[in-house]
């Protein structure tokens, strides 16, 4: 088997299950068509990384976005019950047109509640092992193309623009077609790494659009991507679009460096054991920096982190504006 042929095989456990997504996007769709139509709604978009095609597996949630017209309700977006209240009223509209039991688009959602930015929708039942949310975030679109969002604890609004992130990783898929895969790539392998706490997706997705050349092989890309992430790590790393602030301000960026700087040196001897024509040590180089679902013939290196899926964990339930 070649490198190529290697990070196929791989990919394949990173990737999200095609019936999952395939159910996620309907289910994102069915709150489309029902808030499309409603009254005051200007426009409906999907947000966060189902939308970006960077979700790691299994989905945990798919995030909407419903703009609607301040004109209809020309209290939201001031300080105060403001945001409570917008958060409210889509949580009573999503039980009037999507409510598991009265639904008048569809009956599909068991419980809804809302959170600091966003209604979490439950729709699975709590014991399903694949079960994942939809949360939808209502906003007022600005003159800047900027969106408002509510902030329920700090009872104000925020601007927002998740679809800056969208726009920037579509046109780095669109340089370099791996884009999206490695993204996918890399925040499983975060799982692995020792840090103090963990390390939030979008870290690594906003890492990749930073370092992640826009040509060349996986192998050389994600070798110059480790190298450079490894410097860019030291200093804070913020939203893309200059809103959202930091990213994770509680970030273990001396435990991310070392990891990071570990897996450029071994991906270096990778490349070099490729380009020296023994396939078997770049594969097994491979393997030590990304565990043993990457393929590689026996004998190889044990990951000084372990092996990344075995160290999966649940994530916990979160509100991320950015993404």
């Amino acid at each position: 088997m070649g490198v190529d042929e290697a990070f196929d095989d791989f990919q394949k456990t990173v990737d999200a299950d095609r019936d999952q997504v395939t159910l996620a996007r309907d289910r994102r769709d069915t709150f489309k068509k029902a808030f499309g139509a409603e009254r005051g709604v200007t426009e409906v978009f999907g947000s966060g990384s189902l939308r970006r095609s960077t979700q790691l597996k299994p989905v945990h949630d798919v995030d909407l976005v419903i703009v609607y017209d301040q004109e209809d309700h020309p209290s939201w977006g001031q300080p105060g019950d403001s945001a409570e209240d917008a958060l409210d009223y889509v949580r009573q509209r999503v039980n009037v047109l999507l409510g598991g039991t009265n639904g008048t688009v569809e009956q599909l959602v068991r419980l809804a509640r809302w959170r600091n930015h966003a209604v979490k929708c439950f729709i699975d039942p709590p014991e399903d092992p694949e079960a994942f949310t939809v949360d939808t975030m209502p906003a007022l679109r600005q003159s800047d193309g900027t969106l408002l969002i509510p902030e329920a604890l700090n009872k104000q609004w925020v601007v927002a623009d998740p679809e800056d992130l969208i726009r920037r990783v579509a046109e780095h898929q669109s340089d370099w077609q791996y884009f999206r895969p490695m993204v996918r790539v890399l925040k499983q392998w975060r799982h692995s790494v020792p840090v103090e706490g963990k390390i939030k997706s979008l870290v690594m997705e906003v890492l990749a659009l930073e370092c992640m050349p826009r040509a060349g092989s996986r192998s050389a890309a994600l070798r110059a991507f480790f190298t450079a992430a490894a410097v860019r790590v030291n200093w804070d790393l913020a939203d893309p679009a200059g809103h959202c602030g930091l990213i994770q301000p509680d970030l273990d960026r001396a435990g991310l460096r070392t990891a990071l700087e570990a897996a450029s040196e071994t991906a270096t001897r990778a490349c070099e054991a490729a380009a020296n024509g023994d396939t078997d040590d770049a594969l097994r180089a491979w393997q030590e920096i990304f565990g043993s679902t990457f393929p590689a013939p026996e004998g190889k290196k044990a990951s000084p982190w372990g092996t990344g899926p075995a160290l999966i964990t649940p994530r916990p339930v979160k509100d991320a504006p950015q993404g």
